[in-house]
């Protein structure tokens, strides 16, 4: 069984988390890995259903997904969040409890406020800029960018399909996975 590890993908809402996770996925299962997603609006569906968006609701989502990623990691899994984690050191309690079991590997997906707020189809910005929606990540609310990630992806610089090249090679460079698909 090959050694589990996390990609904890963490940037702000609409920086590309999710769709570089989604690339990044069907490359990992053809390289034979268990891959699974922890979505940051999926597990807040799911797991984290009731929390709001207070430090302390974060907090504790995040911890979840560290929770349930180390568990993961544990049997084997490639797992990939998406999760805008906004706190360093939240996402330092969710480093260690995986690391208690495989590797984690911080990838920070790097856009402007500017940049995220064209890209969001959602309307969440404009409703964040309009004072509509409180506690809002990179607007009314802080972003702990990571001070050493395994990676900084700058999204505004490479498009999402190059991004997740990006990870990849710098998963092989880490001993992680091989370089190419099996033939």
């Amino acid at each position: 069984m090959a050694k589990g590890f996390t990609l904890w993908f963490t940037g702000l809402s609409g920086a590309g988390k999710t769709t570089i996770a989604e690339l990044v996925g069907p490359a990992l299962e053809e390289r034979g890995y268990s891959v699974e997603y922890l979505d940051g609006d999926v597990v807040r569906t799911h797991l984290s259903k009731g929390l709001g968006f207070s430090k302390e609701d974060r907090d504790t989502n995040i911890e979840r997904i560290g929770w349930v990623a180390s568990r993961l990691t544990r049997h084997g899994a490639a797992v990939l969040v998406s999760a805008i984690s906004p706190y360093e050191e939240t996402r330092q309690k969710a480093r260690a409890l995986v690391e208690e079991h495989g590797f984690f590997v911080e990838v920070h997906v790097d856009a402007s406020v500017d940049a995220c707020a064209e890209r969001d189809v959602k309307g969440l910005y404009a409703k964040a800029f309009a004072g509509e929606i409180q506690e809002f990540t990179g607007v009314s609310d802080p972003y702990e960018a990571p001070a050493d990630p395994e990676l900084r992806l700058d999204t505004e610089e490479h498009e999402p399909a190059e991004s997740a090249r990006i990870v990849l090679d710098r998963l092989a460079q880490l001993g992680l996975v091989k370089a190419q698909v099996p033939a």
